[in-house]
């Protein structure tokens, strides 16, 4: 009996091979790797709570969080701590319970970050904190000295370049300092910064708004006419405050600021108003060191994919903190909504 080439016969053969196959799944049919599952408690969703002595809040960080999984392989679940001692634990413990690989956790105080930590730690559960130290986890931060010196160097350069003959008077004014938002840092770095052209610059305190920087800051250049003023504002509110009152007492031609965060109110990003443009070279405000917060994303979850999966991280990481002035804003930060 012949064999032949008929249909049953290409039919058997398609069934054999299927038969064959059936135990080796081709790469391309394979199932995916399981997402990374990271659980990000941030450390408040106040709209009325400032971080990090800038003008960030926490739904800026939590968004930022939010954009960057959509490009790792991560399964992102979030949390609010609202500066909560006991939520900060029952948002862990829930954590503990979906078992995520990573619980990143942007701290307010280390007593509960060791508490957290603990739990954590008893449960398998790696651990990346942000802000505050962990015990045995990975830091992520801003570094308040480096940024202040980025600031003060930034008016020091523009005194020499565009006052070399003049005296130069220099004034740190901001917030009070506080533990939480490490504004003892900043003004230090600012200082050192300066010392090339200041020795001992001016510290003013406020934490009363525009009106109060204005009555402080119109007192202090009504004692120095005739001199050049940099003004080191210790965040961005300050240093919009200071420019409208530098604007009011004619002295536009005699003094510079630089503020710290860059928040929108300084580079606009979607919004018509930006005070750092690029057609605005010629403002009085120099610029702001940057801090990121709107960014954090994209800069912790990496850290936390390769925390789980067993890859070396650095005890500590910190923002890379850069002046942004009209000349790089729209680089920086594109007149789109970049995210």
């Amino acid at each position: 009996m012949p064999t032949g080439s008929g249909p049953a016969l290409r039919r058997r053969a398609f069934l054999g091979l299927a038969g064959a196959l059936s135990g080796a799944v081709p790469p391309a049919l394979a199932a995916p790797p399981r997402p990374i599952s990271v659980a990000f408690a941030n450390i408040t969703e106040d709209p009325a709570q400032r971080l990090e002595g800038t003008g960030f809040t926490g739904a800026a960080v939590r968004e930022s969080f939010a954009l960057a999984a959509r490009r790792l392989p991560v399964e992102l679940s979030l949390y609010d701590n609202a500066m909560d001692p006991a939520k900060a634990l029952t948002n862990a413990e829930d954590a503990i319970r979906r078992r995520v690989d990573v619980y990143v956790l942007y701290g307010w105080d280390e007593g509960v970050n060791a508490t957290v930590a603990e739990r954590l730690g008893e449960a398998g559960v790696k651990l990346l904190s942000i802000s505050r130290p962990a015990p045995g986890a990975p830091l992520y931060t801003a570094d308040n000295a480096t940024a202040g010196r980025i600031g003060g160097e930034a008016l020091a350069r523009h005194a020499a370049e565009n006052w070399p003959e003049r005296r130069i008077t220099a004034v740190i004014i901001g917030p009070p300092a506080d533990s939480m938002n490490r504004l003892a840092e900043r003004a230090d770095g600012i200082a050192a910064g300066l010392k090339s052209v200041a020795d001992a610059p001016a510290r003013l305190e406020t934490d009363a708004g525009a009106q109060k920087v204005d009555a402080l800051l119109r007192r202090f250049l009504d004692g120095h006419g005739g001199r050049k003023v940099l003004i080191a504002a210790l965040d961005d509110a300050t240093a919009l405050a200071a420019k409208d009152t530098v604007d009011g007492a004619g002295r536009q031609s005699d003094v510079a600021i630089v503020g710290q965060g860059c928040d929108r109110s300084m580079h606009g990003n979607a919004s018509e108003h930006k005070l750092l443009d690029p057609t605005n070279r010629g403002s009085i405000v120099l610029g702001s060191v940057a801090f990121f917060l709107d960014r954090y994303g994209y800069d912790v979850l990496p850290l936390a994919v390769a925390l789980a999966s067993g890859k070396p991280v650095a005890e500590r990481t910190v923002t890379e903190h850069q002046l942004i002035t009209p000349a790089n804003a729209f680089r920086i930060y594109p007149p789109i909504d970049i995210n």
